[in-house]
């Protein structure tokens, strides 16, 4: 990666957000400290009662309690000269203010980034305050989920959005797509002539995107209410996932060759019908603050879907995630067709544990596992599975990942919306949606520490869900491994 030196002025809303406090500021520090964002300025600006001092030490606690072990505070002193604090009740002006102060140094233009870590209510008024300030040319704005609640709304957010920002000023960010994993598929499918070719219907039998999360919901139970597992996760995560395994070859790795490639998949998708469904919500989910007794809200969705086009037709794709689960993991594990076994003796154990897998862990340690048939060593012809698999955390360049959040500031300044949403991409999906928000399936209880309501096994029959796994990632560093 190479640094960006044109001076970068980061303007931060929500600057004293849990976001900002856990990843962004700490990521910051990150990009700056690597040399990444060499010449970068952070204008912090929120509601609550800061002023400079406190917002600096507000971010000094961050770093140090969030920040990376790889000697990012060791910057510190230096990177605390970089920010400065807008107080949120001055409005425009205070913020126009704040901004030339910070650039006053500089000898050439700033290019600008306002990254919008705020509630989704806030976001228009945040961009209609840019609008006031007079930040809005030769900027980019960053803006987190949900992009709406359905077709209708999206619309709309859109058209009031371009009102101000032109469409490739906007980075619609989805985090999960800022893990080094997820860029990974790209470079497994299309740099390897051993993979590309059987990537389709004739050889792959079903696709399983499973994002299951331990957390509960006892803090975001005000946002979640009105959102579900649905909008909060499928739309904006797990349906972003699925168009970089479904994509088509793009016609080089430039950011708007990947993006058309996605929205061709988002453009074959068939609406998204009830039937193929299941939603849950885990026992305790009605008794925290906030929730209203008769709660109809999922905290848990899984679904079967289909990317009508001649790669893919027929090939379903199950995707699964939800709160309170048993473990939390980032899974796609794609499932090949058997071969005819007519040669093999009964008893030989061929197909007792299932059909080929290859497996991408996208959790931090960026893992991949392929399974397949062998002969077990002796006499007679038995089979058993085994596996070969690779840990990004066993090569020489592993210290070099970006987190996910860094990942995604560092392309939105170099403008690269590779692992961004448009706003047709997203439009589309509500469209696909649509019929699954106005006839949804009943919310069925699960445990907490489960894998969800038992329903899920009938929509995934006659396959099995892959996770839970019934044998466990080898560790590398383990004598006999």
């Amino acid at each position: 990666m190479s640094a960006v030196t044109t001076p970068t002025t980061v303007v931060l809303f929500g600057a004293t957000g849990d976001l900002a406090r856990r990843k962004l500021l700490p990521g910051l520090l990150h990009l700056y400290k690597t040399g990444l964002l060499p010449n970068i300025r952070i204008v912090g600006t929120s509601l609550e009662d800061y002023d400079q001092d406190s917002f600096v030490e507000f971010a000094r606690e961050s770093v140090h309690e969030f920040g990376g072990d790889d000697g990012d505070t060791e910057a510190w002193p230096e990177f605390a000269k970089l920010l400065h604090w807008a107080p949120g009740s001055g409005g425009a002006d205070a913020l126009k203010r704040a901004v030339k102060e910070a650039e006053a140094d500089l000898d050439q233009p700033a290019q600008r980034l306002h990254y919008l870590s705020v509630p989704p209510k806030a976001a228009l008024s945040v961009v209609h305050l840019l609008d006031e300030a007079d930040l809005v040319a030769d900027s980019r704005i960053v803006m987190e989920k949900p992009f709406g609640t359905d077709l209708a709304s999206a619309q709309d957010l859109n058209r009031e959005l371009h009102e101000v920002f032109d469409e490739q000023q906007i980075f619609r960010i989805d985090h999960f797509l800022g893990k080094e994993a997820a860029q990974n598929i790209l470079a497994f499918r299309f740099a390897n002539g051993l993979f590309e070719p059987i990537w389709h219907r004739n050889t792959i039998d079903h696709i399983q995107i499973d994002v299951p999360e331990s957390l509960g919901l006892e803090q975001r139970t005000s946002f979640y209410e009105s959102t579900g597992a649905y909008r909060d996760m499928v739309v904006t995560h797990l349906f972003q996932v699925m168009a970089f395994i479904a994509l088509e070859p793009p016609t080089s790795l430039e950011p708007e060759a990947i993006s058309e490639e996605k929205r061709k998949v988002f453009r074959s998708m068939l609406p998204i019908e009830p039937q193929n469904v299941v939603r849950g919500q885990y026992v305790g989910y009605r008794d925290i603050d906030g929730v209203a007794p008769e709660s109809e809200t999922e905290t848990f969705i899984a679904l079967k879907c289909f990317v009508d086009n001649w790669r893919w037709a027929g090939v379903p794709f199950y995707l699964r995630t939800g709160k309170r689960m048993a473990e939390g993991a980032r899974i796609i594990s794609i499932a090949f067709k058997e071969p005819p076994k007519s040669m093999f003796p009964p008893g030989s154990g061929v197909g007792d544990h299932g059909p080929d897998h290859l497996t991408f862990d996208l959790a931090d340690r960026s893992r991949m596992s392929l399974s397949f048939y062998g002969k077990r060593p002796g006499p007679g012809m038995k089979l058993d599975k085994l596996s070969m698999q690779f840990a990004m955390n066993d090569t020489q360049w592993a210290g070099s990942l970006l987190e996910a959040y860094e990942r995604l500031i560092y392309d939105a300044v170099r403008g690269d919306r590779t692992l961004f949403t448009s706003a047709d991409g997203i439009e589309r999906l509500w469209e696909v949606s649509a019929p699954l928000l106005e006839n949804p399936p009943p919310v069925r209880p699960y445990a907490q520490g489960s894998w969800g309501p038992n329903q899920i096994h009938q929509l995934v029959a006659p396959y099995a869900w892959r996770l839970p796994f019934e044998r466990s990632w080898r560790d590398p560093n383990t004598a006999g491994a």
